[in-house]
């Protein structure tokens, strides 16, 4: 996904919040070649289908262009803002366009996740986020914006359902945006300007391990632990009662968490109730000794205090 000459980057980083992959104070990679990708959402007032209520619901469309050619590697119509659609639509841009050397986002809660942050440090791209009332500095995005409205979206039914809306946002980038001459490329159209670049390509194995996420669970004493509020289970039961370290791949929302435990990885699986049910459960050991009788001294105080025999 290769993007424009360094002097735009320095102009945007010096105007917005710099993020750099490598820790905060380093300074940013930014060289003759330079990269950055405006991802951008927008939230439009008008609706593109009627809900069971009668009221419409409101069409968001979700847009990644290329600074250096305009050109758009990605355009989507959702119902939705959530980061995880954005997140999917990064992922679809990424694996046929490559990655950028940086992003440039808006400051909304959709780009300004914890996910986002650590899937685009482990993959070398800087973040920057524009800061709020400075239209200026988001200016390519907004003029973007300006032409999708006029040339297609005003042009759609109200009652439109998300697939025709989809379709024609499609027919319109491809039939008209893209080959259409633009008056900053000097006449030439975003195709030809890109199809010039050389994309910075990007293994799966890269973004899978991008977007692995993980966190620490207590495995219940019936072998059962919860991730995104389904409940697991693992077949080795010595792990009962512990912590451990639980990982997901976000990249197929249908594959399973798994446990990373001692260099080991242990695959999870949704809970039986009934077969989980018979599980043998690890008995408590017998308490022996010191340990036998559980004493509470202030407890033991009180009792004698009050001549009460608790």
């Amino acid at each position: 996904m290769r993007v424009h000459g360094a002097a735009t980057l320095r102009r945007v980083r010096a105007r917005s919040d710099w993020r750099d992959p490598d820790g905060p104070g380093a300074p940013a990679a930014v060289g003759d070649r330079g990269a950055q990708c405006a991802l951008a959402c927008r939230c439009l007032s008008r609706s593109d289908a009627p809900s069971e209520g009668g009221e419409g619901v409101p069409l968001r469309i979700h847009a990644i262009l290329e600074d250096h050619s305009r050109y758009v590697v990605a355009l989507a119509a959702r119902h939705t803002e959530r980061e995880s659609e954005m997140l999917a639509l990064l992922v679809q841009a990424m694996r046929r366009y490559g990655a950028p050397d940086a992003l440039y986002l808006d400051n909304g809660p959709t780009y300004v996740g914890e996910t986002l942050s650590t899937a685009c440090g482990r993959l070398g791209i800087g973040l920057i986020h524009a800061k709020p009332y400075d239209p200026q500095s988001r200016g390519k995005m907004e003029r973007f914006w300006r032409t999708l409205r006029d040339q297609c979206l005003d042009h759609l039914e109200p009652t439109a359902s998300l697939h025709d809306v989809q379709v024609r946002l499609l027919a319109w980038l491809d039939r008209h945006y893209l080959i259409a001459p633009h008056a900053s490329l000097v006449g030439k159209s975003p195709s030809q300007v890109y199809e010039a670049a050389q994309p910075k390509h990007l293994e799966e194995s890269m973004l899978r391990e991008a977007l692995t996420v993980r966190g620490r669970r207590l495995v219940a004493q019936d072998a059962t632990l919860s991730v995104a509020g389904t409940l697991f289970e693992v077949d080795q039961s010595y792990l009962c009662g512990r912590k451990v370290s639980v990982a997901r791949c976000l990249l197929d929302p249908t594959e399973r968490p798994w446990v990373e435990y001692e260099d080991q990885r242990l695959p999870l699986r949704p809970v039986d109730p009934r077969a989980n049910a018979k599980r043998r459960r690890p008995r408590k050991k017998k308490r022996r000794g010191i340990d036998a009788v559980p004493f509470d001294p202030n407890q033991a105080r009180l009792d004698a205090l009050l001549g009460g025999d608790r």
